[in-house]
């Protein structure tokens, strides 16, 4: 629209000039190179007692000329005037593609924003989720190493546990040697006192020496047989306790408070029924689950021991690091 308002003035002025030689091509004025000669005035004869009179020659414009050339001024305008039109026409056209050129420009620099916008949005979402999967990823390696470290341990009690069973029953074994040897010990003492005391005592003295020695004996058998009873549910007892320490969950929550159970077991070592008798709710359930989970406890074969394991109160306390 600038350039069509700057064309405006040129073509206003070039109209101007135009109209001025139009007047004064109408006014009959034509210019030749050289001056035309001015008329001659002639001077007619007068007739007796008349004054002389002069003789006009005119010279005419040619108006057919004048007209030619007006025609031909016009027939030029007009030509100038659609060629000023057909030249602003383009330059509307050029400018009306220049504006589409520049708002296609400006819409396409609108779009690239919003890409960039979009993918900024987009690379800060990926940036956050990831910082979230390595977050997550962290806190699972640090669950598992914990686990491990709980498995470790557990597994180190458990061998502490079968290093203090091996070590009861090597205690047993030494107690039982001993009481043998005492008992043999014993009985060779009283052999040697019955023969001392048989020229001394009657026969009856002698039978009743016997007895005692005999009673004697027996007692120590039993005492040693209950001393290996004792050790043989100490070691089941512990053997019980790894057990259900393996497979029990623990939280923090847990932290020194304990559960009293009472377990009723097979001869096979079959969890017949369990039952809470005192301590924490939170600790009771993980003990219940921890014994139903192994469902198998380790029973003695001696009949004896069975007897003392097959219906027994435990204390279960979470053991933390």
């Amino acid at each position: 629209m600038k350039a069509k308002s700057d064309m405006t003035i040129p073509l206003l002025i070039s109209a101007a000039v135009h109209l001025v030689v139009i007047g004064i091509l109408l006014v009959g004025f034509e210019f030749d190179s050289e001056p035309k000669p001015l008329p001659q005035v002639a001077t007619q004869a007068p007739s007796a007692g008349e004054a002389p009179k002069p003789i006009v020659k005119a010279v005419m414009v040619d108006q057919q000329k004048v007209a030619a050339q007006v025609e031909k001024f016009k027939q030029q305008q007009r030509d100038e005037r659609l060629a000023e039109q057909k030249r602003q026409q383009q330059l509307e056209r050029e400018a009306n593609e220049a504006k589409k050129a520049r708002q296609r420009e400006q819409q396409r620099i609108r779009e690239l924003e919003q890409q960039r916008k979009q993918q900024e949005i987009a690379t800060k979402k990926a940036n956050e989720a990831a910082k979230v999967a390595k977050l997550k990823e962290q806190q699972q390696q640090a669950a598992a190493a914990k686990a491990e470290q709980v498995r470790k341990q557990k597994e180190q009690e458990q061998k502490a546990a079968e290093v203090a069973a091996q070590k009861a029953a090597e205690k047993r074994k030494q107690e039982e040697l001993a009481a043998k040897k005492a008992a043999e010990e014993r009985k060779r003492k009283a052999e040697a006192e019955r023969k001392r005391l048989a020229e001394e005592k009657a026969r009856q003295e002698q039978e009743q020496q016997m007895q005692d020695a005999l009673a004697a004996e027996q007692a120590a058998l039993s005492q040693t047989r209950n001393r290996q009873i004792n050790g043989e549910v100490a070691r089941y007892t512990a053997m019980i306790q790894a057990t259900i320490k393996r497979n029990l969950v623990i939280d923090e929550s847990m932290r020194n408070k304990s559960c009293r159970v009472n377990i009723r077991l097979a001869k096979d070592g079959f969890v017949t029924s369990t039952r809470t008798l005192s301590g924490d709710s939170v600790v009771c359930r993980a003990a219940t689950a921890a014994i139903n989970k192994a469902g198998r406890l380790p029973v003695s074969p001696d009949a004896d021991v069975y007897n003392k394991l097959k219906e027994i109160n435990l204390t279960v306390k979470p053991e933390f690091n």
